[in-house]
């Protein structure tokens, strides 16, 4: 029988709880291991519209780019501020 520093063997209970607290060390790093995995190869997600301009700022900022002439922008803001019932009726 094995003896350690207080001069007494390992009972049956000291295999017992080594045997549990070697699975439940072995079970946590394994979670960490996946939880760190998952959180690394995740890609990165627009946030939905925080911080995002006002659609009339976007359309504004494409009129003084010249992207839009201003027929077409002040179509399309009254587009906006209406229910957008308009883009229906074509």
């Amino acid at each position: 029988m094995m003896t350690y520093w207080n001069q007494h063997g390992m009972s049956g209970w000291d295999w017992f709880a080594m045997s549990i607290g070697s699975v439940l060390l072995w079970a946590l790093l394994v979670t960490i291991a996946v939880l760190l995995i998952r959180n690394l190869s995740r890609t990165p997600q627009r946030p939905h519209q925080v911080g995002s301009p006002p659609p009339e700022q976007v359309l504004a900022d494409r009129f003084a780019r010249g992207e839009i002439d201003e027929e077409e922008y002040r179509n399309r803001l009254a587009v906006l501020r209406t229910d957008g019932s308009r883009l229906t009726e074509h």
